[in-house]
């Protein structure tokens, strides 16, 4: 039979009433002929609720029994899924991680596959059940220990899946009909997308929007295994939604194919540094190693005046989230008390926004910046630093401008319209 995977998150099983909405979608396709393998996420809230728990019960908890509770949210809904297909008259079980076996690393709650053996759920489909209902977000070691793959992990369980039973499709459901040119709640013209390359929904992705996590389209577009995102909410047919594929399956592309934005960034400026070879890895090191996530980096090279010898000096200015300011304020002060890096001034702005623009259409449209920048100027907002790469422009502004900004550069590039 031909193989279908349907991922269904949190909102879309978020209760009993949704989850028989959900087991419907999944029947049909059973109608057409398709064996599906369904991928669950805890019920809406659930997770955050069990993490609460472990937290209040062991502020320093150890992370096997954290993967051991947060896990048991999917267990829980994919056997209520699985006894609402039954009652559907649908031949249905639940599979729980360690049940398949998801085999991943043992970094618990940030763990990685490592393989997912069919043999279990395959001979299941020979005896005549039609789904498996797998719990999403979960794995198990080769030692037998529970593991969870991050928040956002059942969307990367759901398209391993796909890639290891070699799926003609996988369909993650969700509580948005498709991927929008930009987030409808700021802009009122976002026009959802017909199609988007893989590479345009990792930028996107990683850049802000929530549509899909980021891993699951980095392995989405490693094994080529089409995904399309849809709403659980409403109808659907084979048009529906969003489709997540190879550029060479996108007939024409804009030069910018949607605006993404990240709210909580900060910016970060080292003032005055010695420019000297090795200065880079000195200050971004201890950052690795203390966890902080950095992003835009500019270095601006001048020279001053030490007592009429002139040194070449620095400085060095990067972004990061908001959440982890204090981290790296520590480390860089711990790295210049040691002795590994010297500066004047350590200055931090954390009312700061990133807004970008992504598309694989840069690669042959030229001027794209000078719209960018020419339609940001005119809305009078400043730009406080740029990164490029081949298919987007990001841009650090104030986050007063945020809004504005989107919408600005949703019009500047006519999105609204297609292409």
């Amino acid at each position: 039979m031909p193989l279908l995977v349907m991922k269904f998150g949190g909102t879309s099983v978020a209760n009993l009433d949704r989850i028989r909405n959900a087991a419907a979608k999944v029947k049909r396709e059973v109608e057409r002929g398709y064996d599906v393998i369904v991928i669950v996420s805890a019920m809406s809230g659930k997770t955050n609720e069990l993490v609460n728990w472990v937290e209040q019960t062991s502020p320093l908890y150890d992370a096997r029994e954290y993967d051991a509770v947060v896990a048991s949210g999917e267990n829980v809904t994919a056997g209520l899924m699985a006894l609402t297909l039954q009652e559907m008259d649908v031949p249905a079980r639940s599979w729980q991680g360690w049940q398949v076996p998801i085999l991943t690393t043992s970094a618990h709650a940030a763990a990685r596959f490592k393989d997912i053996p069919r043999d279990n759920i395959d001979r299941k489909f020979a005896e005549g059940m039609k789904v498996a209902v797998v719990a999403g977000f979960q794995g198990v070691t080769d030692e037998g220990r529970i593991t969870t793959l991050g928040r956002g992990g059942s969307d990367t369980t759901a398209v391993a899946f796909a890639a290891a039973f070699a799926a003609e499709r996988c369909d993650i459901y969700t509580d948005v009909d498709g991927v929008y040119t930009t987030d409808p709640r700021i802009c009122e013209k976002a026009r959802r997308l017909d199609r988007i390359s893989f590479e345009e929904m990792l930028e996107l992705a990683s850049l802000g929007a929530k549509v899909l996590q980021t891993r699951s389209v980095e392995l989405a577009m490693r094994y080529k295994v089409k995904l399309r995102v849809l709403t659980s909410f409403e109808d659907t047919d084979e048009t529906s939604g969003t489709l997540v594929c190879d550029e060479e399956d996108i007939m024409e592309s804009k030069a910018v194919s949607g605006v993404a934005y990240s709210r909580d960034e900060a910016k970060m400026t080292l003032v005055t540094v010695e420019d000297r070879p090795g200065i880079a890895a000195a200050i971004f090191g201890p950052l690795a190693e203390a966890g902080v996530n950095v992003d835009m980096i500019v270095q601006n090279i001048s020279e001053k005046d030490y007592g009429g010898r002139p040194t070449a000096v620095t400085d060095m200015t990067f972004s990061l989230p908001t959440n982890q300011v204090a981290r790296a304020q520590k480390a860089l002060e711990d790295a210049r008390a040691a002795g590994a890096i010297s500066y004047e001034d350590l200055v931090v702005d954390t009312a700061v926004a990133k807004v970008s623009v992504v598309g694989i259409g840069m690669r042959s449209h030229a001027g794209v910046a000078a719209t960018m920048f020419k339609a940001l100027a005119a809305e009078g907002i400043n730009i406080k630093v740029i990164t490029t790469s081949e298919i987007k422009i990001s841009v650090l502004i104030d986050r007063k401008y945020m809004e504005l900004a989107v919408q600005a550069l949703h019009d500047a590039f006519e999105l609204e319209k297609a292409a």
